[in-house]
């Protein structure tokens, strides 16, 4: 299975994939990356289901004949993480107001710059804003420009990375409550409809890659939105609260 970074450093796959194995005797085997980096391996076959959160680009795989369909498991929601004094008085409700005023400010923001799910929904935030976060990256940067440092990495360690320099940070609720290491971090915007993060689960075509485990995979995708699943899904809680919420359609 090619999942996301932010499934497996919240500590799901732990919690999830035991009972799987326990109710059908099929074993998983993980690879965490960035959604579009699962995505691709999907189109190689070198994955036989996808658990990934990027529903555009989840649609045009499926469009594209490399995926057999998408079904709803579960979501969650992106939160704008920052320092407790928020220099650039970002609190509030809207992300794209938000981001306005973190580029005003010169802000040092940490992006995932991975090409995942998280990476690509802080995009579409910037452009909504009217923002473009690269043109910081060129020097010299321009007033109003941002302090955008791209890690190319997972959300685990982007948030170490913010915690490092007391900067900001867009991530996905699951990771940031299992995260340990916050130190000054506290979350500053949530809320917003637009912040919804929903994950899908994939079954790769095996007419494209006939190599493909259809039918463990199949089993697995069963799985995760039947009633045990979800509720396996709903059961998983860290410090009391729900990381993820159920939502596959009956």
């Amino acid at each position: 299975m090619a999942s996301t970074t932010s499934t497996e450093q919240s500590g799901l796959f732990p919690h999830l994939l035991p009972a799987f194995t326990a109710a059908t005797g099929i074993e998983v085997r993980v690879v965490a990356v960035g959604t579009g980096q699962a995505l691709d391996m999907g189109r190689r076959g070198d994955a036989d289901v996808l658990f990934v959160h990027d529903r555009a680009a989840e649609d045009q795989f499926v469009a594209e004949g490399f995926g057999l369909a998408r079904r709803d498991v579960m979501f969650n929601d992106f939160v704008l993480i920052g320092p407790s004094a928020d220099t650039a008085g970002v609190q509030g409700r809207d992300i794209a107001a938000a981001l306005t005023k973190l580029a005003a400010a010169n802000a040092t923001f940490v992006s995932r710059g991975d090409k995942s799910g998280t990476h690509a929904a802080e995009l579409r935030y910037w452009k909504i804003a009217g923002i473009d976060p690269g043109a910081s990256l060129y020097p010299p940067a321009k007033p109003g420009t941002l302090d955008y440092k791209a890690c190319g990495c997972g959300m685990g360690p982007a948030l170490n990375m913010a915690s490092a320099t007391n900067a900001y940070v867009l991530a996905d609720r699951g990771t940031w409550l299992s995260f340990r290491n916050r130190g000054e971090l506290r979350v500053l915007v949530e809320g917003d409809r637009r912040l919804f993060n929903p994950y899908g689960v994939i079954v790769v075509n095996p007419a494209r890659h006939p190599h493909v485990k259809a039918a463990l995979a199949q089993a697995f995708a069963d799985w995760v939105v039947s009633p045990a699943g979800q509720a396996r899904i709903a059961g998983y809680r860290v410090g009391g609260e729900p990381l993820f919420f159920p939502n596959a359609k009956p």
